[in-house]
Formats: C-alpha cells, structure tokens, sequence
C-alpha cells in the first residue's frame, strides 16, 4: 500500500491539531508496515466510546465525528475531523476504555497504528516510535487546552 497519498494529507491539513511529525515520505515508508490499512464506511462506528483499544488512526480520506453519549443535551459533538487528522491518540498512552465515539461521515481510509505494533517498532527503530508518540503527545495537548478553554469535560 502506498502511504504517500496520507503523508501528503497530513503535511497539508490546516488545524491547530494537526499531527506535525518531523519525518520524511522516506521514514514514513519504514512505518508503514507497522500500520494497518481499512475502509470504512458512512455511518460506521471506528471507536466506540467506553471500548478497550490501544490504538491510533490516521485519516488518509473522509471525514469523521467525534461525538460522547450520556452528557447534557447539545454537549455530545467534540469535533469534526478531516483528511490528515488523527484520532485515538490516547490509547498510545493508557489502556483505559475510551472516552469518546468517533464514527465516519463519509466513507473514510485509515491507518491504525496499535500499541502492540509501535512496541515493536520501538525495539527496530526507536527514534521513530520517539517522534510518533512526541506528535501524538502534542495533539493531545493541543486538543487537552482546546477542550479546557471550552470547558468541555473530559471523563
């Protein structure tokens, strides 16, 4: 699978959160086999909230909803992301359930980084795991700062 048409949808996407590794199309390609590729369709949920799973994903096209259920009325849609965004990127970090649905609004391709394949990568090649979790680290800051500003909570 070619992973160019993601790389460029990463360097391209214009967002405060936008995943800004510092790798090359070259060092991209030595991820990509860690990475597994899926279709999936409109409507779909890709991450349900309360669910166990160590897992990033990268939106190469599409467009997905981040949304919780069981909150005050209005307060149930966090975010709308398009190509080039990551989701998920807690559970790089933690094996607790997740905290929100994340559910495609088109029909979406993504890569799924797991946490059993980044530890493997970190053995072969560790400074790449180092600068994939440093990316990830600062989408969640980012998104962490936004959500505080916002006052959203975050259970």
């Amino acid at each position: 699978m070619d992973i160019a048409p993601l790389v460029q949808a990463m360097q391209t996407l214009n967002a405060e959160d936008a995943f800004r590794a510092r790798l090359t199309l070259d060092q991209w390609r030595v991820i990509a086999p860690y990475l597994t590729r899926h279709e999936i369709r409109s409507g779909d949920l890709l991450i349900k909230q309360g669910d166990a799973d160590r897992s990033m994903y990268f939106l190469a096209q599409g467009s997905l909803q981040v949304f919780v259920t069981g909150g005050p009325p209005g307060s149930s849609r966090i975010a709308i992301l398009r190509a080039g965004s990551v989701v998920g990127e807690p559970g790089l970090f933690n094996d607790g359930p997740r905290m929100a649905n994340v559910e495609a609004m088109t029909a979406c391709e993504v890569w799924a980084l797991r946490g059993p394949r980044l530890e493997e990568l970190a053995q072969r090649n560790p400074a790449l795991a180092l600068e994939l979790l440093r990316a990830a680290g600062n989408v969640m800051a980012v998104r962490m700062r936004a959500n505080l500003a916002k006052q959203t909570p975050f259970t």
